[in-house]
């Protein structure tokens, strides 16, 4: 895997807080995704997040961040297709649309639907 841009943080996920934030939003990719999953900082932020019903949202392989925290049993996502038979183990229905909605999650399948998944998190940080 080739290394793009590196940027310095201003913030480190153990100093976060769910609640100073309105949503949160998971990047896609496989290794991006694969991190977070194993991050317990980075899950209690996720399960927070769910927990106080924000817009939490997760485009191509960020819906596997979502299992290691339970979240996704009885919900129904979408997300890059080779995790559909992940999210089904998980107690998740998958869908193959280019975003989905179910309560404050928002997932979809890959880059090709960022406009569909944009669409959905403005609506969701506007009601």
């Amino acid at each position: 895997m080739d290394k793009g841009d590196t940027f310095t943080a201003e913030l480190f996920a153990k100093e976060a807080k769910p609640e100073d934030y309105d949503a949160l939003v998971l990047p896609g990719g496989t290794v991006n995704a694969d991190g977070i999953r194993g991050n317990k900082e980075a899950q209690r932020i996720i399960k927070g997040i769910n927990d106080a019903d924000k817009p939490l949202a997760a485009i191509c392989h960020a819906p596997w961040a979502l299992i290691n925290t339970g979240i996704v049993k009885g919900k129904t996502l979408t997300a890059y297709q080779s995790l559909q038979t992940d999210l089904e183990n998980a107690g998740a229905k998958f869908v193959d649309k280019t975003v989905q909605v179910d309560g404050n999650l928002i997932t979809s399948r890959n880059p090709d639907d960022i406009k569909d998944f944009v669409e959905a998190i403005d609506k969701a940080l506007s009601s």
